[in-house]
C-alpha cells in the first residue's frame, strides 16, 4: 500500500470495491510498505529469531514477489495473445466489465473429438463500426469475422501455434443457433468473414464453422472489435512495428516512414487495418502486419516495464476486461486467471503465428480456397499437438500409430490397383485431365458444389456438378474399366477409404469417374479437409508464419 500522503484517514476512507491503480483488489497481494521509520535501505529491521529468521523471511518475500510477476504475467500473456490485454485487477470491478455470451453448439456427435489436456481457444476480431462514426467505413456495420486467429497451446504448454484464418476464404457455414432461440440456415459456400454478423449469427457460429472447416475442436472463443485495437495499445504504453518502406493508405489512415516506430490508439488501428498500400493489397498482406503486432504487445506486456508497474496494469486490464466478450465457459474473473496462468507456461519463442495455406478461387480471383494437401496436413499437425517449433516435448503425440489410420487396402474389384499413396503421386499430372462428376445423394443441399471446389483446389479442373443421386448412405465413387488407379488416388485425395472406389461396367472410358455424396458426406467432407492418412511430422512447404519473439519482422 502507498504511504498516505494526503493526511490521516486518506486511504482508509476508500473503500475495496473501488480500487484505483496501484490498490490491489481482493486476493491480490499488497504491495511492499515503504519503511516508516525511514529506515535506509541497508537497514536490518529486527526479527526474532536473529539472522537465520531474517535470511528466511527476505526468502518468503522474494518467493511472493516471484508467484506476484508469474501471477500477472500469466494473465497477460494470454489475454494480450488473444487481442485483449491485461493482468493484476480488483476480482469484482473486472468482473461486472466482462461481456459473456452462451453459445449454440448443436450435438457432440457433429464435432471434433474434444482436444484433451490441450487448449484451443478462437480468437475473433470483428470489423464492427458501431460508435466509430463514418471515419472507419459502414457506422452501422454489425461486423464480420474480420480477423480470426486458431490458438492451439500444447497439451504440455511447451509451445503454441495461432492460425490465421483468412476473412476471403471460401467456405460452408453450417446452420447455427443464436442465444435467443433463433435458427440461422446454413450456407452452401460463403466468404469465411459472413460466419460472423451476416443473418444475424453470432460468434458461435464462427465457432462452429471453424471446426467443420478444419477438424479441430475449439474449447473457448475471445472476440474485440476496433475501439479495443486503439484502448488497448494505449493501455500498454504503445506496441513497437516497424514498416521496410515508407507508408501512406487513405483507406486505413496511415501514414507511416521506414522504420521503427511505437504506436497506439487510431494509429495502431491503422497499421492492423492496412492492406493496400503494402505488399500486393489485399486481406493476405494484412495478416503478417497482425501477426507481427500482437507478436510486438505479447513481448510488451510480458516485460517488466509492464508487470512490476501496478498503474500500468489496472489500466490496461481495465481496458481489457471492457473490450472483452467470451464464451460463458471462460465468462468470469476467476476463468480467465486460471486459463491465463495455464498458457503463461509457454515461452514466447515457441509461439508460432502461420497462415493457413490458401489459392485464388478458380472462379473468382477476389476469393480464396484452402490450398491442399497443404492446409489438411497443417490442421492435422494442430488437431494432434505437433508443434511447429522445436520446443522439446510438443513435437509429436504419444500415441502417433493409434492416431493415423493405416493405408487403406486396394478395392476388391481392381486387385492390381497401386496403394493411395503411389496412385496419387502416378495421377497427379493427369487429375487435371481427368473428368469427374460429383451427385449429391446426401440430403444436404450444396454438398455437391462443396466437394467440386475441394476437387478442383487440388488439382482436378474437370471436376462438376450432376444432377442429384437416390439417397445414398455413405459416399462412393464408380469408375470405368481401366481407371481403377485413378479413382484410388481420388479416394485418397478425399480421405476415403480405398474400397469405396468400385468398377461400374456401365460407365464409358468418356465418362470418367462419378462421386456419389452419402449422408456421411457432411462430416467426411470436414476429415477430408482436415486429415491426411498420416499425421505429418513437418509443417508444409512455403508455409507463411512468424515467431512471436522475432523483432526484426517488418511490413512490406
Amino acid at each position: 500500500m502507498q504511504q498516505d500522503t494526503n493526511g490521516a484517514g486518506a486511504d482508509a476512507a476508500r473503500q475495496p470495491s473501488e480500487p484505483g491503480p496501484g490498490i490491489p483488489g481482493p486476493g491480490i497481494p499488497s504491495q511492499r510498505q515503504h519503511d516508516p521509520a525511514g529506515a535506509g535501505a541497508g537497514a536490518e529491521p529486527a526479527v526474532p529469531g536473529g539472522r537465520a529468521a531474517l535470511r528466511r523471511a527476505r526468502t518468503a518475500r522474494r518467493s511472493r514477489r516471484r508467484r506476484v510477476l508469474k501471477w500477472t504475467g500469466g494473465l497477460a500473456a494470454f489475454v494480450l495473445v488473444a487481442g485483449c490485454g491485461g493482468a493484476y485487477y480488483a476480482y469484482q470491478h473486472f468482473n461486472n466489465n466482462i461481456t459473456a455470451v452462451k453459445v449454440q453448439l448443436g450435438s457432440e456427435a457433429e464435432r471434433p473429438k474434444p482436444a484433451g489436456d490441450a487448449l484451443n481457444i478462437l480468437v475473433i476480431g470483428t470489423d464492427s463500426r458501431q460508435g466509430l462514426g463514418r471515419e472507419y467505413g459502414d457506422e452501422g456495420s454489425a461486423g464480420h469475422a474480420d480477423t480470426t486467429l486458431l490458438f492451439h497451446i500444447a497439451k504440455d504448454r511447451s509451445n503454441a501455434t495461432v492460425l490465421s484464418i483468412p476473412r476471403d476464404l471460401m467456405v460452408p457455414i453450417p446452420e447455427c443457433q443464436t442465444p435467443d432461440g433463433k435458427t440461422v440456415p446454413g450456407t452452401a459456400r460463403t466468404m469465411f468473414n459472413n460466419s460472423l454478423g451476416q443473418e444475424g449469427r453470432d460468434p458461435g457460429c464462427t465457432w462452429k464453422t471453424v471446426e467443420k472447416v478444419t477438424g479441430i475442436r475449439i474449447d473457448h472463443f475471445v472476440m474485440v472489435n476496433f475501439e479495443a485495437v486503439k484502448t488497448l495499445s494505449t493501455a500498454v504504453g504503445g506496441v513497437e512495428v516497424c514498416a521496410a518502406k515508407d507508408i501512406n493508405d487513405p483507406d486505413s489512415h496511415l501514414k507511416m516512414t521506414k522504420g521503427r516506430h511505437v504506436i497506439e490508439g487510431d494509429e495502431a488501428l491503422a497499421f492492423v487495418r492496412t492492406r493496400h498500400a503494402v505488399g500486393q493489397g489485399g486481406d493476405l498482406t494484412r495478416i503478417p502486419l497482425q501477426q507481427q503486432f500482437i507478436s510486438s504487445m505479447i513481448r510488451s506486456i510480458k516485460s517488466s516495464d509492464t508487470l512490476t508497474n501496478p498503474a500500468k496494469l489496472w489500466k490496461l486490464a481495465d481496458a481489457a476486461t471492457k473490450a472483452l466478450t467470451v464464451d460463458s465457459g471462460i465468462g468470469s474473473v476467476d476463468k480467465l486467471k486460471d486459463l491465463a496462468l495455464d498458457i503463461s507456461k509457454v515461452d514466447t519463442k515457441n509461439i508460432t503465428f502461420a497462415t493457413v495455406p490458401v489459392l485464388d478461387d478458380p472462379t473468382d480471383e477476389n476469393r480464396l480456397v484452402l490450398k491442399q494437401p497443404d492446409a489438411g496436413e497443417l490442421f492435422s499437425m494442430v488437431g494432434n499437438d505437433r508443434s511447429l517449433t522445436e520446443a522439446a516435448g510438443g513435437a509429436a503425440p504419444e500415441t502417433p500409430a493409434a492416431s493415423a489410420p493405416a493405408a487403406p487396402a486396394a478395392p476388391e474389384s481392381a486387385p492390381s490397383a497401386p496403394a493411395a499413396t503411389g496412385a496419387t503421386a502416378a495421377t497427379a499430372a493427369e487429375a487435371k485431365d481427368l473428368r469427374v462428376t460429383v451427385r449429391n445423394g446426401s440430403g444436404t443441399p450444396g454438398q455437391a458444389q462443396q466437394a467440386v471446389d475441394k476437387l478442383r483446389a487440388k488439382g482436378y479442373a474437370k471436376a462438376a456438378t450432376a444432377a442429384n443421386a437416390p439417397g445414398a448412405a455413405t459416399t462412393s465413387i464408380s469408375y470405368p474399366a481401366g481407371k481403377a488407379a485413378e479413382a484410388t488416388a481420388l479416394a485418397a485425395a478425399l480421405g476415403l477409404p480405398a474400397e469405396d472406389a468400385k468398377a461400374d461396367p456401365k460407365l464409358g472410358a468418356r465418362d470418367g469417374l462419378v462421386l456419389v455424396l452419402g449422408k456421411d458426406a457432411p462430416a467426411a467432407a470436414a476429415a477430408a479437409a482436415a486429415t491426411p492418412s498420416a499425421v505429418p511430422s513437418e509443417a508444409p512447404k512455403d508455409l507463411q508464419r512468424v515467431q512471436a519473439d522475432d523483432t526484426d519482422v517488418c511490413a512490406k
